[in-house]
């Protein structure tokens, strides 16, 4: 266990894992936020997945007059690009980054290891997985934006991951807009990229929560 007692659901079936989720929260969260979502995924009963759910650390954050809570970073002005405090960015994505690294040891194959994320955590996760140095099996951003795309330093072992953008078409918080210029970034890069748009605003809804379980069975099927 780390020092921040991230939530760790284990396998269903009783099973040790030899898969791995990691689920990042949105600003003012907590990895419980995401705690019902992992039985409503209904992945195979066979599974051996499984689920992490980091707490984000209580930080001061600008946009909300200074207020503390829990956040991943700083985010210094709602303009649509976003301006954001990089470097606690970055130190939210190595914290992950060494938490894939420990279940790598506890024996799980890099690329049977998914990073996802909601909102702020969805640019963590970004950060998170693309420069990470041992090839991952996939990227789930929802409902956020690339916040460090034009400074990350991409790493090659990630350069054809897979990643699925979903956004919401009425969300007031961060603008679909920001969500489809994630993609069309990813895209770019050369990564096997697929958008989803939902009827929804900032939230999760039964539909995408469908294909969720359905892309991650596809990703982490043996």
């Amino acid at each position: 266990m780390s020092q921040h007692d991230e939530l760790i659901i284990e396998p269903r079936n009783g099973s040790p894992a030899d898969a791995c989720v990691f689920i990042l929260h949105g600003l003012g969260a907590d990895g419980h936020d995401f705690e019902p979502l992992v039985p409503a995924l209904e992945l195979p009963r066979d599974a051996s997945v499984r689920f992490i759910l980091p707490h984000a650390p209580r930080l001061p954050v600008t946009i909300n007059g200074g207020m503390v809570m829990p956040a991943w970073y700083d985010i210094l002005e709602m303009s649509l690009d976003r301006r954001v405090d990089e470097p606690q960015l970055r130190e939210s994505a190595a914290r992950i980054q060494e938490l894939v690294r420990e279940q790598m040891t506890h024996g799980i194959d890099s690329r049977r290891i998914i990073l996802a994320g909601f909102s702020q955590g969805g640019a963590v996760a970004y950060e998170a997985a693309l420069s990470f140095e041992e090839p991952l099996g996939g990227l789930l951003a929802m409902s956020t934006y690339f916040a460090t795309a034009d400074s990350i330093q991409l790493a090659e072992a990630n350069r054809e991951l897979p990643i699925e953008v979903h956004h919401g078409s009425f969300d007031p918080v961060v603008p679909e807009a920001l969500g489809k210029a994630g993609y069309e970034k990813v895209k770019a890069l050369g990564h096997p990229a697929t958008y989803r748009q939902y009827p929804m605003a900032h939230a999760v809804c039964p539909q995408q929560v469908a294909d969720i379980g359905r892309w991650l069975s596809e990703r982490l099927e043996r």
